[in-house]
């Protein structure tokens, strides 16, 4: 299997070659002594396909939006009568429990629709709160930030699916070491920013610009990654709750993409 810059998709359970894959929610690698973990039998538990994934990752991000809307529009009201501690405090909430989950999906791999479903709405919070706010400062980014990143994901499909990008593990590489060093200088920027000083990575001027377009880039080729993983997981025939963890793993992207781009339009319309 396969190795993607997706936290989630990195984890995915695998299978002995030519042998079936490996149970959704089973440890990776199967139970000491035991040998690999074998798919679980049942009529419920038939090969994922591409519609499984299509419907799944539809639902997910329908929850997204849904809830993402209905608390921009709370928060803007907030923002309006002036109490914006409500506000914030929807952020850090959601950014915690939307934390929580995806550590606990990932690390547990909880394939099911309640997990990816609660993941899905509890992102709809924090990015809806963040997306209120903004849009009381700069009126229209928040259909921007939607537009941009839907058009990044075709896009990203579309380059996949012609093969104009091939994933070949030297592609792989790149794009882990990339991401690594995204992480590493996101961590470092928000370490000594507690203590005063500014890298100049975050504050809207052009080194700002110059690093949100780079790790807009980098999540976008990630795409690329998460749509191989996924091929390979219905290739190896991997049930068809698998969906759910599949739906999991282009969410958390998404919801990456859209923060980045949402930043980026700031820095462009405070310019």
């Amino acid at each position: 299997m396969r190795t993607s810059s997706n936290p989630a998709f990195r984890n995915l359970p695998q299978g002995a070659a030519g042998a079936p894959y490996a149970g959704v929610n089973q440890p990776l690698g199967g139970q000491p002594g035991h040998g690999p973990p074998q798919a679980p039998s049942g009529s419920a538990d038939r090969p994922m396909t591409v519609d499984d994934v299509v419907m799944k990752t539809g639902a997910s991000l329908g929850a997204t939006l849904l809830v993402g809307v209905i608390t921009a529009v709370w928060a803007q009201s907030q923002v309006a009568a002036g109490s914006t501690g409500a506000v914030f405090g929807a952020m850090i909430v959601g950014m915690l429990v939307g934390l929580v989950l995806a550590l606990i999906i990932t690390f547990k791999q909880m394939a099911s629709a309640p997990m990816t479903l609660a993941y899905s709405a509890v992102e709809g919070v924090f990015l809806g709160a963040i997306t209120g706010v903004f849009e009381m400062i700069y009126p229209g980014i928040a259909l921007q930030a939607i537009l941009g990143t839907a058009a990044v994901f075709v896009v990203m499909l579309v380059v996949y699916k012609t093969g104009a990008v091939k994933v070949t593990p030297k592609f792989r590489k790149w794009m882990m070491g990339a991401l690594g060093g995204v992480l590493v200088l996101m961590l470092a920027n928000l370490v000594l920013g507690l203590f005063g000083v500014n890298t100049g990575l975050r504050d809207g001027g052009p080194i700002a610009i110059i690093f949100s377009i780079v790790v807009i880039g980098v999540a976008a080729f990630s795409f690329l990654l998460d749509f191989d993983m996924a091929d390979q997981a219905i290739r190896q025939g991997a049930p068809a709750k698998f969906a759910w963890f599949v739906a999991f793993g282009l969410m958390v992207t998404l919801v990456w993409l859209y923060l980045e781009i949402l930043r980026l339009l700031s820095y462009l319309q405070s310019e």
